[in-house]
């Protein structure tokens, strides 16, 4: 990551919001920048660090486009802090899925689309937050392994419902049983990225993106994140309802209507291939 990629808009600095020491935040003009930063704990998550993830993406100005989420030092994430594990009864263990649970569906249906930077491991928690955001990079370090059957325990901040829509229920199931640890190469022919990078351009491909992103329509942008999961899950004849009804709503919002107008008036440039 070079100096230049992280000189950041001075103007907010997201003081207001409640972080732990454990999250950091800075914004590139419509872009908000959240960072893990417990390097000493490969990125392990604590509830502390889950907590200000809730609040971070909760707080979001009105005026952020995109966010990015990537991590210090050289692991994304090694997933749940194992330390903080306790004897839960069954109440206990659920409250605390659970809030995991609230805190990743922030990410995924919260106000703005999320770009993840990926590097190092991702691996049980870790990769669970990653399938929360909508678009991931990864760099060449990156590898993914779900763990928690070595060691007695079960996925509970998601992957259970997000994973499977990625890579598949078999393929979950033999990372569950198995502990196989796939490569940034695999992860990537398998569907848990779409973007791959050589190592130190994540987070410049990943700000890139998320920059292209916030100039969308902020009503598109809803749709995409909001509605068409849902499409997806639905039966047909629902989905097409559901698709002609967020059509019509977003082709007659007055900010896809100047777009039109810019584009039929040779304003706006054409797709091409980048």
């Amino acid at each position: 990551m070079t100096p230049e990629t992280r000189v950041k808009d001075s103007s907010t600095d997201f003081s207001a919001i409640p972080l732990p020491p454990s999250l950091a935040a800075e914004r590139h003009g419509d872009v908000a920048v959240v960072r893990l930063k417990r390097e000493h704990k490969r990125n392990a998550l604590d509830d502390d660090t889950v907590i200000g993830l809730e609040a971070f993406f909760a707080a979001l100005p009105g005026d952020i486009g995109a966010v990015l989420l990537c991590a210090e030092g050289d692991n994304f994430s090694a997933g749940l802090d194992l330390s903080e594990l306790k004897e839960r009864d069954v109440p206990e263990g659920i409250a605390h899925s659970s809030l995991w649970h609230r805190a990743f569906d922030r990410i995924q249906f919260g106000k703005v689309p999320v770009v993840a930077v990926l590097h190092g491991a991702v691996v049980g928690g870790g990769l669970e937050l990653a399938a929360a955001t909508h678009v991931r990079v990864a760099e060449r370090s990156a590898y993914y392994a779900l763990p928690e059957g070595s060691r007695g325990i079960y996925v509970g901040g998601g992957g259970s419902v997000r994973l499977p829509r990625l890579i598949g229920v078999a393929r979950m199931m033999d990372m569950m049983l198995t502990g196989r640890t796939y490569s940034a190469e695999e992860g990537q022919a398998m569907g848990l990225t779409t973007y791959l990078v050589d190592a130190g351009k994540g987070f410049a491909k990943g700000l890139e993106l998320a920059q292209r992103i916030a100039t969308n329509a902020p009503l598109t942008n809803f749709a995409v994140m909001h509605v068409l999961p849902r499409i997806a899950e639905s039966d047909p004849a629902s989905g097409y309802a559901m698709e002609s009804l967020i059509a019509a709503i977003a082709q007659a919002d007055p900010a896809a209507k100047a777009r039109l107008r810019d584009f039929l008036e040779k304003r706006a440039p054409k797709v091409k291939q980048t």
